[in-house]
Protein backbone atom coordinates (compact mmCIF):
# COMPACT_ATOMS: atom_id res chain seq x y z
CA UNK A 1 0.00 0.00 0.00
CA UNK A 2 0.90 3.45 -1.02
CA UNK A 3 1.65 6.54 1.99
CA UNK A 4 -1.10 9.12 1.46
CA UNK A 5 0.69 11.84 -0.04
CA UNK A 6 -2.35 14.71 -0.09
CA UNK A 7 -1.22 17.93 1.21
CA UNK A 8 -1.69 19.43 4.83
CA UNK A 9 -2.88 23.24 3.45
CA UNK A 10 0.32 24.32 5.46
CA UNK A 11 2.52 23.08 2.27
CA UNK A 12 2.45 22.25 -1.27
CA UNK A 13 2.66 18.80 -1.56
CA UNK A 14 6.49 18.41 -2.26
CA UNK A 15 7.56 19.74 0.83
CA UNK A 16 4.59 18.20 2.93
CA UNK A 17 5.91 14.59 1.59
CA UNK A 18 9.81 16.15 2.24
CA UNK A 19 9.06 16.63 5.57
CA UNK A 20 6.97 13.96 6.72
CA UNK A 21 10.02 11.42 4.90
CA UNK A 22 12.58 13.27 7.02
CA UNK A 23 9.82 12.49 10.14
CA UNK A 24 8.00 15.93 10.60
CA UNK A 25 4.19 15.67 11.40
CA UNK A 26 1.76 18.25 12.45
CA UNK A 27 2.18 19.50 16.02
CA UNK A 28 5.74 18.22 15.93
CA UNK A 29 7.48 20.08 19.14
CA UNK A 30 10.49 19.21 20.62
CA UNK A 31 11.45 22.39 22.81
CA UNK A 32 13.99 20.44 24.87
CA UNK A 33 15.71 19.75 22.01
CA UNK A 34 15.59 23.28 21.17
CA UNK A 35 16.51 24.80 24.41
CA UNK A 36 19.51 22.42 24.35
CA UNK A 37 20.75 24.29 21.19
CA UNK A 38 19.88 27.64 22.50
CA UNK A 39 22.03 27.41 25.34
CA UNK A 40 24.87 25.78 23.14
CA UNK A 41 25.12 28.54 20.70
CA UNK A 42 24.55 31.17 23.71
CA UNK A 43 27.55 29.61 25.56
CA UNK A 44 29.91 30.08 22.62
CA UNK A 45 32.14 32.90 22.09
CA UNK A 46 34.77 33.22 19.04
CA UNK A 47 38.87 33.90 19.37
CA UNK A 48 37.57 37.07 18.16
CA UNK A 49 34.76 37.85 21.17
CA UNK A 50 31.82 37.34 18.81
CA UNK A 51 28.57 35.87 20.11
CA UNK A 52 25.43 34.60 18.86
CA UNK A 53 21.90 35.90 19.35
CA UNK A 54 19.11 33.37 20.23
CA UNK A 55 15.73 34.96 20.30
CA UNK A 56 12.48 33.43 19.54
CA UNK A 57 11.53 33.12 15.96
CA UNK A 58 14.85 30.73 15.92
CA UNK A 59 13.77 28.64 19.05
CA UNK A 60 10.50 27.79 17.57
CA UNK A 61 11.84 27.34 14.23
CA UNK A 62 14.23 24.34 16.11
CA UNK A 63 11.39 23.58 18.30
CA UNK A 64 9.27 22.41 15.30
CA UNK A 65 11.77 21.12 12.22
CA UNK A 66 15.14 21.16 14.21
CA UNK A 67 17.19 17.72 13.39
CA UNK A 68 15.68 16.76 10.28
CA UNK A 69 17.50 16.02 7.27
CA UNK A 70 15.38 16.96 4.29
CA UNK A 71 16.11 15.05 0.81
CA UNK A 72 13.21 16.59 -1.33
CA UNK A 73 12.99 14.16 -4.81
CA UNK A 74 11.93 15.47 -8.43
CA UNK A 75 13.03 18.15 -10.52
CA UNK A 76 13.50 21.42 -9.16
CA UNK A 77 11.03 24.43 -10.28
CA UNK A 78 14.59 26.45 -11.37
CA UNK A 79 17.31 25.70 -9.66
CA UNK A 80 17.57 21.63 -8.00
CA UNK A 81 15.96 21.04 -5.02
CA UNK A 82 18.55 21.38 -1.98
CA UNK A 83 18.90 19.08 0.92
CA UNK A 84 18.66 20.37 4.02
CA UNK A 85 19.98 19.18 7.45
CA UNK A 86 17.63 21.76 10.07
CA UNK A 87 20.82 21.66 13.10
CA UNK A 88 22.08 25.86 14.10
CA UNK A 89 25.10 23.96 15.42
CA UNK A 90 26.06 23.76 12.19
CA UNK A 91 26.23 27.67 12.26
CA UNK A 92 28.10 27.49 15.95
CA UNK A 93 31.31 28.96 14.28
CA UNK A 94 29.84 31.47 11.87
CA UNK A 95 28.07 34.22 14.95
CA UNK A 96 31.24 36.55 13.31
CA UNK A 97 29.60 36.24 9.65
CA UNK A 98 26.29 35.96 11.29
CA UNK A 99 27.04 39.23 13.05
CA UNK A 100 28.17 40.93 9.02
CA UNK A 101 24.66 39.88 7.92
CA UNK A 102 23.30 41.56 11.27
CA UNK A 103 25.27 44.66 10.41
CA UNK A 104 23.89 44.89 6.71
CA UNK A 105 20.12 43.88 7.26
CA UNK A 106 19.64 45.92 10.54
CA UNK A 107 18.64 43.25 12.40
CA UNK A 108 19.28 39.64 14.49
CA UNK A 109 20.54 35.90 13.13
CA UNK A 110 21.08 33.35 14.04
CA UNK A 111 21.61 29.50 12.10
CA UNK A 112 18.80 27.04 11.59
CA UNK A 113 20.90 24.87 9.49
CA UNK A 114 22.98 23.70 6.28
CA UNK A 115 22.15 23.19 2.25
CA UNK A 116 24.54 19.73 2.96
CA UNK A 117 25.43 19.56 -0.70
CA UNK A 118 26.68 23.17 -0.92
CA UNK A 119 27.31 23.68 2.65
CA UNK A 120 25.31 27.14 2.70
CA UNK A 121 24.60 28.17 5.84
CA UNK A 122 20.95 28.47 6.38
CA UNK A 123 19.79 31.45 9.15
CA UNK A 124 16.88 33.25 10.64
CA UNK A 125 16.00 36.46 11.94
CA UNK A 126 13.87 38.47 14.44
CA UNK A 127 10.98 38.41 12.02
CA UNK A 128 11.05 34.91 11.26
CA UNK A 129 12.60 35.88 7.29
CA UNK A 130 15.27 33.14 6.40
CA UNK A 131 18.21 33.39 4.93
CA UNK A 132 21.30 31.24 3.23
CA UNK A 133 24.63 32.19 2.59
CA UNK A 134 26.95 30.41 0.52
CA UNK A 135 29.96 31.12 -1.58
CA UNK A 136 27.75 32.92 -3.90
CA UNK A 137 26.34 35.37 -1.66
CA UNK A 138 23.93 36.08 0.73
CA UNK A 139 20.10 34.73 -0.25
CA UNK A 140 16.43 35.44 0.74
CA UNK A 141 14.45 32.75 1.12
CA UNK A 142 11.33 33.92 2.68
CA UNK A 143 9.13 35.72 4.91
CA UNK A 144 8.80 32.78 7.07
CA UNK A 145 10.23 29.31 7.65
CA UNK A 146 7.04 27.97 6.11
CA UNK A 147 8.51 29.45 2.71
CA UNK A 148 11.75 29.14 3.34
CA UNK A 149 11.11 25.30 3.13
CA UNK A 150 9.11 25.32 0.24
CA UNK A 151 12.25 27.28 -1.69
CA UNK A 152 14.47 24.62 -0.96
CA UNK A 153 12.68 21.89 -1.06
CA UNK A 154 11.17 23.01 -4.65
CA UNK A 155 13.76 24.57 -5.98
CA UNK A 156 12.60 28.14 -6.29
CA UNK A 157 15.28 30.54 -7.11
CA UNK A 158 16.17 32.50 -4.23
CA UNK A 159 16.31 36.37 -4.17
CA UNK A 160 19.77 37.42 -4.10
CA UNK A 161 20.89 39.89 -1.40
CA UNK A 162 22.46 43.05 -2.73
CA UNK A 163 23.96 46.39 -1.13
CA UNK A 164 22.04 48.35 -3.80
CA UNK A 165 18.30 47.00 -2.67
Amino acid sequence: MQADRTSTTRFPVPVDAALRDAGWQPGRWDIKQAEIWADTLRAHTTPAGHRHTVFPAAVEAWAEFGGLHLAPTGPGRHIAPATVHLDPLHGLHMARTLGDLDRALDTQTCPLGIETDSQALIAIDTEGRVYTLDHTGDWYLGPTIDTALATLVTGTRPTRLTTTG
